[in-house]
């Protein structure tokens, strides 16, 4: 039996000076899953997201990524296992405003060797950046020479999208991807997440507020269901 992508156990994480905001006994996703998490904003949706991808580090607990507890791992460590096998739509994109759209974009194969095999198969960086965009509605060649920061909010966001899915990760992690997106675009942007994922048996996971996009995916989850903070404030 395949081992789970993500595994969590007896985690908690707080801020500091604050109370619990999660404390979840037991998550998982499994390869070629795609799960869709709702939350009200200020759950900690976004934060479970950062602890998966080893932004943040947890007060306690097991989280295990690809076999691999985060936990137990180094700063450095962390970092080369998101580069590697993870990719992050950031809710606020993190893109590098002097570089271009696709320079934006094959970014991520200057870290990792892995990407770089992945890309290099698929017949270049520059090629498989430009797919991507393509099937994201950017395939015009003066706006992929622009910098990012001429590009309006929804450009942005698809231009994430395309930087988090190539070199082919493992696990796709999405916060709030589809914010600044009209509905058509929302919808193409899903459909190309989904299908990247296939092709790989990628797991997808799916953050947002609006549970409208749930029946889109595998299965839905509600953080509350899993955060007993959640449930203990719930109950107060």
């Amino acid at each position: 039996m395949t081992a789970p992508i993500v595994r969590i156990t007896d985690l908690r994480f707080s801020w500091p000076g604050q109370p619990p905001l999660l404390e979840v006994s037991t998550f998982q996703l499994n390869a070629g899953e795609r799960l869709f998490l709702r939350g009200a904003s200020g759950s900690g949706k976004s934060t479970l997201l950062g602890l998966i991808a080893g932004v943040l580090e947890a007060d306690h607990g097991e989280i295990s990524v690809l076999d691999q507890d985060m936990t137990r791992l180094s700063g450095s460590q962390r970092d080369q296992v998101r580069a590697d096998h993870l990719g992050v739509i950031f809710q606020l994109f993190n893109l590098v405003p002097y570089l271009s759209v696709v320079q934006n974009v094959i970014l991520p194969c200057r870290f990792s060797r892995r990407r770089q095999s992945e890309v290099a198969a698929a017949g270049g960086a520059d090629q498989e950046a430009k797919r991507l965009l393509a099937q994201l509605g950017l395939d015009d060649p003066e706006l992929l020479a622009r910098k990012v920061t001429d590009l309006s909010v929804g450009q942005q966001q698809r231009v994430a999208a395309a930087r988090a899915l190539i070199g082919n990760p493992a696990l796709i992690i999405a916060d709030e991807p589809t914010s600044a997106l009209d509905a058509d675009t929302r919808d193409r942007f899903i459909d190309l997440l989904s299908r990247e994922a296939q092709k790989t048996n990628a797991a997808l996971l799916f953050v947002s507020h609006d549970g409208g996009l749930a029946s889109l995916f595998d299965r839905a989850l509600d953080l509350s269901e899993i955060n007993a903070s959640a449930q203990l404030a719930g109950a107060v």
